[in-house]
């Protein structure tokens, strides 16, 4: 008896107190586990151990009773089955791979002896009976009985001890200390294949009864006293209980598709999976009163397991090991309740509602023990205005196990509806939620000065403005330059004024997309609202090399000696990879005509400098411009921008 010190046993009574409405402790795990495929496995409890003969990996897996891997026994190649000696001492593996068996300290995990059964001996099966070591042995009709016997002071290997029978492949062994002198032996792989009792209590086997019950079975398991034997298999719904003395049909366990493996615990709860194709239950639990159905959980939504004996209870028979999965992925699940059943809880709400309109929820808990009505679940509502839920107090289970209950949301979103049943003495908790798209209003929310274009630095000022909304009025504004060298940042966020309104005022340099968000409320949804705007070019251009300036026809002309080339000179806001257009015009009978234009790249500074050469005429009026043009200019991140014309003339 473990006594509890005060101060944790007020804690705990506390708890106790407050948690009435909580779940019952109902902790069913699972998790990824290094194992392709085990042969056999075996639980340790001195240790708190698993073993797993990983056959195709040539080691022994060995885990925690959580299942996580502590060691593993390499070097064994195509270890099939493990068997630990009475005081959990010794493991013993067969090794088909090395025609041997080998044994290895529980407590140390290292080998402390091996056994050769002789070449190409091929030993797979194991069991451990009054101080020898049996084992089945060959392959298909080659197949034998061996022993190695333990109790020799130089432990000695026989073969040939089958007693006339002929096996069609390596026996499958049982035995307990429980009943000495007997050992149990199937024929497991031919449809004719018997159940062999052997009486091996002279150390030689003499078959005491043998019996055919359909062979091909899959897995056995003895009960407690090693009186009886439960086996699985053969076919479907196939999952009986026999007694050793006669080979007497005892019990059957009814099931609904073909059983894979099966474990007896110490109180004789009987614990089997199926080949589940149609993926309504993998794992059954019987109670040793038959008149009790069985208790049936799906831990697996494929089909599971895929073979070996990979089911166990725990050494004292609270927990439940089950191995399921596929060949890519095996998981290791561990059952906390084995003993209860495990209800199914169903709920179904509307996928939509309206906000304070009555909806109605449905739903159905049921087990193959199934629950009274008047069984009483709570039900939590989380929405928007209750994030952690609020309480919608108790219902109750009506006929055959259906429930409906009433409720007007106050708040709209994504409300969820969640039923909890806290479990008893004989069902473990259950919890389901369903999910109801409540209605919100639209809010008006708009924001200024969309598809305006400013000059290059202008101080712009952006407003935001936000119509009738529940509780929440707070509005975000982000800005987005145009170019990915510059993140979308929030620039404002707040609560707008008594008028809706929430401003900033931004220095605009590039494109920018601004947003306006509102998260929306109880009551209102959220809501955005955008603003693109564009942003021009600072851009400049000078002219050099003339030899007067003169302010004529409206405008200051620069004056060229036709032998001089002019030089234009373009300052413009700096981006990678950038190009300005030059552009040139002439005038002709009060016309300016096009002349020709170029792209010239711009330095890392924003400059560029053209010459003007070739052959130049005399007397006509002609003028220059630089220009930005959005995408044809390198890249997209201001608005098309002309700079100012510059006027010149070449004279004699």
């Amino acid at each position: 008896m473990r006594t509890l010190p005060a101060a944790a046993a007020l804690a705990a009574l506390f708890s106790s107190a407050v948690l009435t409405a909580a779940p019952a402790a109902f902790a069913d795990t699972v998790r990824p586990i290094a194992v392709k495929d085990a042969d056999d496995t075996v639980v340790d409890g001195v240790h708190q151990r698993l073993f797993f003969s990983a056959r195709y990996q040539n080691e022994i897996v060995v885990t925690d009773y959580t299942g996580k891997v502590t060691a593993t026994l390499t070097g064994l190649p195509q270890v099939r089955d493990l068997e630990l000696s009475p005081d959990s001492g010794t493991l013993y593996a067969a090794v088909e791979g090395a025609d041997k068996i080998v044994a290895f300290d529980t407590a140390t995990l290292k080998q402390t002896a091996e056994y050769p059964t002789g070449a190409r001996t091929i030993p797979s099966r194991l069991a451990y009976a009054d101080g020898r070591l049996w084992f089945g042995y060959g392959d298909q009709w080659e197949s034998g009985l061996g022993m190695v016997d333990l109790t020799a002071e130089t432990p000695t290997v026989t073969l040939d001890l089958a007693a006339g029978h002929d096996f069609s492949s390596p026996p499958e062994l049982y035995a307990d200390p429980d009943n000495p002198g007997t050992l149990l032996a199937l024929d497991a792989h031919i449809s004719s294949g018997p159940i062999v009792v052997y009486d091996i209590s002279s150390g030689t086997p003499v078959i005491r009864v043998s019996a055919d019950k359909g062979g091909f079975y899959h897995d056995a398991a003895l009960t407690p006293d090693g009186q009886n034997v439960v086996v699985a298999g053969p076919g479907n719904r196939a999952l009986t209980e026999y007694r050793l003395s006669d080979l007497a049909e005892v019990r059957t366990y009814p099931v609904v598709s073909e059983p894979e493996t099966v474990s007896v615990a110490p109180d004789g709860t009987v614990a089997a999976t199926v080949l589940d194709t149609d993926n309504v239950g993998d794992t059954y639990v019987f109670s040793t009163d038959p008149s009790r159905p069985a208790s049936i959980r799906n831990l697996s939504d494929g089909w599971m397991p895929w073979g070996g004996h990979s089911t166990n209870w725990s050494a004292d028979g609270s927990k439940l090991f089950v191995l399921g999965g596929s060949d890519d992925s095996t998981l290791f699940h561990v059952v906390d309740e084995p003993r209860k059943y495990a209800p199914a809880l169903k709920v179904n709400a509307p996928a939509t509602a309206t906000r304070a309109k009555s909806l109605t929820v449905t739903g159905a808990l049921t087990a193959t023990l199934p629950l009274p009505a008047g069984t009483p679940l709570t039900v939590t509502r989380t929405d928007l205005e209750s994030p952690n839920g609020k309480s919608l107090g108790t219902k109750y289970l009506g006929s055959g196990g259906k429930f409906s209950f009433k409720d007007t949301p106050p708040a709209g979103g994504k409300v969820t509806y969640k039923v909890t049943y806290a479990g008893d003495a004989t069902h473990t908790a259950a919890s389901a939620a369903d999910v109801v798209a409540v209605s919100r209003a639209t809010p008006t929310l708009t924001l200024n000065n969309n598809r305006k274009v400013y000059a290059y630095g202008k101080d712009v000022t952006f407003t935001a403005h936000l119509g009738t909304t529940y509780k929440n009025r707070k509005v975000e504004i982000w800005a987005d330059p145009f170019g990915t060298d510059k993140p979308n940042k929030l620039v404002k966020s707040g609560t707008v004024n008594s008028s809706g309104n929430l401003s900033v005022t931004l220095r605009l340099t590039r494109d920018t997309k601004v947003v306006a968000k509102f998260a929306g409320d109880s009551r209102y949804k959220p809501k955005t609202a955008t603003s693109t705007v564009g942003a021009k070019v600072k851009v400049s251009t000078s002219i050099s090399g003339q030899y007067k300036t003169k302010y004529t026809w409206g405008h200051t002309y620069y004056y060229f000696h036709k032998s001089k080339d002019p030089l234009f000179t373009t300052t413009m806001t700096a981006y990678p990879n950038r190009s300005q257009q030059l552009q040139l015009e002439v005038y002709y009978q009060g016309t300016w005509y096009d002349a020709g234009s170029e792209y010239f790249k711009l330095s890392s500074t924003g400059v560029s400098k053209v010459r003007l050469g070739g052959t130049h005429e005399t007397g006509y009026r002609m003028r220059v411009r630089s220009s930005y043009y959005n995408s044809t200019s390198g890249d997209v991140v201001n608005s098309t921008t002309h700079g100012a014309w510059k006027y010149f003339i070449f004279t004699s």
